[in-house]
């Protein structure tokens, strides 16, 4: 994940909404029925918030087991098993990137570009992490020299995944994190500037993509109960990604590389995932007390 230099969409419109909803006066003299209907929200979105922290962890242990076996095949030099798999292990932490700036250093060491990793620290010295290795796989098309990067990224995911137990999530930092990584796609990832070295950005916006569906997914019952037509709204928006998504699979699993996309191509999914921010930069309305 990069940190971005514009957005699109803005998460602060998000909180700005949480804010403005939070100070409006009750317009009901029943201050218990009031009382009863908070404890039910904050019931519903304790489960959510607890249900997304489980998924995330669901995720970094997939993560763990895939890139053991990834990092198996660098040491037995096959190259081209690796580079089959390595965009297919990637998606479980490209799913979690809703709340990557949790991750703190981990998301460093694991999912830094060289371009953002050089801006920060000058050199290349110290770089690692997936990019690291797709670098070599790619530009060097050899696995040789990729294998302490890879028991670096074993440990370091291992240390994210200790340090997933203690982070503390709430429904702000996961909507936030949503609209951001939606900015992320829309208007830097689909220049495909994430996988500059295997060009496997697809596989990236497909996960991106279902990490944010999940945060829907989890506040879709409280959402009904206030917004039904943003509900549809999302879910007809969701749709039309995926859709388009789909249209670039080869098969069931795998995604034509960004560099076969035509100018139209990448326009047209620009567009359909900036339309899907717009609502989903909405929800933090209903989830503050509208």
């Amino acid at each position: 994940m990069k940190k971005l230099g514009f957005v699109l969409l803005s998460s602060a419109l998000l909180l700005t909404a949480c804010a403005n909803n939070q100070s409006k006066p009750s317009n009901t003299s029943d201050s218990s029925k009031v009382t009863a209907l908070s404890e039910d929200k904050q019931k519903m979105l304790d489960k959510a918030t607890a249900d997304y922290k489980t998924f995330v962890q669901e995720q970094i242990d997939k993560l763990l087991t895939d890139t053991e076996g990834f990092v198996k095949l660098l040491k037995e030099g096959k190259l081209e098993e690796a580079k089959k798999v390595y965009p297919l292990i990637r998606m479980s932490y490209e799913r979690s990137e809703p709340i990557a700036e949790s991750f703190g250093e981990s998301d460093v060491k694991i999912d830094f570009r060289l371009s953002d990793y050089m801006d920060e620290n000058k050199t290349e010295e110290g770089w690692s992490g997936f990019h690291r290795i797709e670098r070599i796989l790619w530009e060097d098309n050899t696995t040789k020299g990729t294998e302490s990067y890879g028991d670096q990224l074993v440990n370091d995911i291992k240390e994210l995944k200790a340090k997933i137990a203690t982070v503390d999530v709430d429904y702000k930092v996961m909507l936030t994190g949503a609209v951001d990584l939606l900015n992320e796609v829309a208007t830097s990832k689909i220049t495909g500037e994430e996988e500059v070295y295997s060009h496997t950005d697809l596989y990236d916006f497909r996960a991106n993509i279902q990490g944010a569906e999940k945060i829907f997914q989890l506040f879709k019952p409280l959402l009904e109960k206030s917004d039904a037509n943003l509900v549809k709204e999302l879910e007809a928006d969701f749709k039309s990604v995926n859709s388009l998504l789909d249209k670039h699979m080869t098969d069931k699993e795998h995604y034509k590389l960004y560099t076969d996309l035509t100018k139209e191509d990448t326009k047209e999914l620009s567009e359909a995932v900036i339309k899907l921010g717009e609502p989903l930069s909405q929800m933090g309305k209903f989830l503050s007390g509208e």
